[in-house]
């Protein structure tokens, strides 16, 4: 892996990050979730987004399908944040 991609990887991450928890979305179903890593392919087209929940079973798959129902209004943060010419699609795993 490059270093322009681990660069990418960790902007993605910080961004994600800064979205989620410190200007919130505004979907109460998530709840306390760290982005833990960032795998983006080399052709920059989809990003693993690995996350951890803290909760039980049920609040972890409310969060998950709050954040796939997001999957848009992130990567329109990404691509406003980064001004990336090819925004990755977004693929949220539980770590």
């Amino acid at each position: 892996m490059g270093i322009r991609l681990l660069r990418i990887n960790e902007s993605i991450k910080e961004t994600l990050s800064s979205v989620i928890t410190a200007e919130g979305l505004k979907d109460p179903r998530v709840g306390f979730v760290t982005v833990t890593g960032v795998e983006t392919s080399p052709d920059l087209r989809h990003a693993k987004v690995y996350v951890s929940v803290l909760g039980d079973q049920a609040t972890r798959a409310a969060t998950m399908q709050a954040l796939e129902h997001s999957r848009g209004f992130l990567q329109t943060r990404i691509n406003a944040n980064l001004h990336m010419k090819r925004t990755p699609q977004l693929e949220f795993f539980y770590d």
